[in-house]
């Protein structure tokens, strides 16, 4: 690795309203998945680190949750605060956009920029717009309309003109020897790692029915001799008739969550796994701000 004056490194905010495509973009980025990706809104709900690193840089990716105002609880809050914390201490921020539909939360988050963090426009989802022009003059107004200190044009889905994205980030990132080494793609544990993918599996299968006040946690993760990681994952919900809907009739929803949870596991660990998720019922546990601690939102 090339650790002269000439590298750079630092970390990077992707921010933007639910479901415009920052999850996806940052698996893209770092070439692995590491952040569930869902059509429905609120899926990331922790600060997610990737890491990517080449031969001049190192890049240091936080994918925020989307800020939240339709619904208030004290998880939602403390979702808003992570994101204010988070853009304090970054190098530069990615405002993602989804091309031809920017409106007012959208414009809102702008406002929570910190003055000093330089702000890249991020337009992504080029691949669904057949009229360039109209594309052409989107950015543009956005660009007349705030000051962004760069701007680039993507698909996130299709990796188009990521490689451009990088380098004009690079440019906002501080000289400075990595942070972490070359081959590691994230902070995360596989402990975390784990709830996360049985959550994007509940997003996939349940869609519009699935509970918004879900949670997902790791009740125990051992690792036998053999190499064999043994986990059991609870998901948490507020009622007992959701409890019913996850599980489906005669468990074959949560089968086929669990079945498809543990082979992508099996792919990212890159070994065996024993897994065991079970639905577990705590009314209210969404407004209660002290259990919310100890899941470490």
């Amino acid at each position: 690795m090339n650790d002269s004056l000439g590298f750079r490194c630092g970390f990077v905010a992707i921010v933007g309203r639910p479901n415009v495509g920052k999850s996806t973009l940052m698996n893209h980025l770092i070439g692995q998945k590491i952040s569930i990706t869902s059509k429905k809104a609120q899926t990331t709900r922790h600060k997610i680190t990737g890491i990517y690193t080449d031969h001049e840089t190192q890049f240091i990716f936080v994918d925020t949750p989307g800020f939240q105002t339709k619904h208030r609880n004290a998880l939602n809050d403390r979702l808003n605060q992570n994101v204010t914390e988070t853009l304090a201490g970054v190098d530069v921020i990615f405002w993602v956009v989804e091309a031809l539909n920017v409106g007012h939360e959208d414009e809102q988050l702008l406002k929570f920029f910190p003055k000093h963090v330089p702000v890249i426009l991020v337009v992504n989802k080029q691949d669904k717009v057949k009229d360039k022009l109209h594309l052409h003059n989107f950015v543009n107004d956005l660009m007349q309309r705030h000051h962004f200190a760069q701007m680039e044009v993507v698909s996130a889905k299709h990796g188009q003109r990521l490689g451009e994205l990088l380098q004009k980030a690079r440019l906002f990132l501080p000289e400075g020897i990595p942070l972490y080494p070359e081959e590691m793609i994230t902070d995360k544990s596989e402990r975390f790692l784990a709830t996360e993918i049985v959550r994007e599996k509940l997003f996939r299968y349940m869609g519009e029915e699935l509970p918004y006040a879900m949670n997902v946690e790791v009740e125990s993760f051992t690792v036998e001799e053999s190499g064999l990681k043994r986990i059991h994952i609870a998901v948490l919900v507020d009622k007992d008739s959701q409890k019913g809907m996850l599980i489906g009739k005669s468990g074959e929803k949560l089968k086929k969550i669990s079945t498809e949870a543990r082979i992508d596991m099996e792919k990212l660990f890159d070994a065996k796994v024993f897994l065991k998720v079970w639905v577990k019922v705590k009314s209210g546990w969404a407004d209660d701000v002290r259990f919310l601690k100890e899941l470490g939102l």
